[in-house]
């Protein structure tokens, strides 16, 4: 489990195809002392498993299986991009975001970005079948960042940047159509899935009643 608090970014220094899925190389931009085979840190928004990495800190190995080649950008990320990193939240950690698990949903692409004073105003297209699953003022990942939903229209949302966001995570490196990892808030989607076909049962029961 995460929170969707960004640690710091680090960069791609291997990447290649192995097994039918895919093995990248992380160097962290930020110090990692506790670094472990078998850890869970989201990439950019990914849950991925540590398998190797250097004693120091200074690098570490993670492999993509297929459906995660297949799922998310990672299977197209080379040498020297940067991604966003954050270790598995420790049981006794201060939970500062929301319920992130790291099982991205989908991916979208950045459409407009705007600075506005000392923070920026970033918009995303709306991903095809999800739009019911993101409100104002709600909580969304993208790339693995929580953020909050500060507008949203048919085919858009918008997310409000401070600087400090801005400058730890990748988002500073963004373009317009560049891809973006999408999770949305599990708990709506445990919600759907409580309610799911409530309406149709009461109906029928409605239904039913008035026949007799």
């Amino acid at each position: 489990m995460f929170t969707g608090i960004v640690e710091g970014v680090g960069e791609i220094v291997a990447a290649s195809e192995d097994g039918g899925g895919r093995r990248l190389r992380i160097r962290p931009e930020f110090e990692i002392d506790d670094l472990h085979h078998g850890q869970s840190i989201a990439v950019s928004g990914v849950c991925l498993t540590v398998e190797t990495f250097d004693d120091e800190g200074s690098w570490f190995e993670v492999f993509l299986a297929a459906e995660t080649v297949e799922k998310t950008y990672l299977g197209d990320v080379r040498e020297g991009d940067a991604v966003n990193l954050e270790r598995a939240l420790p049981a006794e950690g201060r939970f500062d975001g929301h319920l992130v698990q790291g099982h991205v949903d989908t991916t979208t692409t950045m459409a407009a970005v705007e600075r506005v004073g000392d923070d920026w105003w970033f918009e995303f297209a709306l991903p095809e079948g999800f739009g019911r699953y993101v409100v104002e003022k709600g909580s969304v990942t993208l790339d693995g960042i929580s953020l909050t939903v500060a507008d949203r229209s048919d085919e858009t949302l918008a997310v409000a940047v401070i600087p400090t966001t801005y400058d730890l995570t990748t988002l500073s490196s963004k373009s317009v159509g560049d891809p973006v990892h999408v999770e949305v808030d599990v708990v709506a989607k445990y919600v759907e899935n409580m309610v799911s076909g409530y309406a149709e049962r009461m109906a029928r029961g409605a239904s039913a009643s008035d026949a007799e």
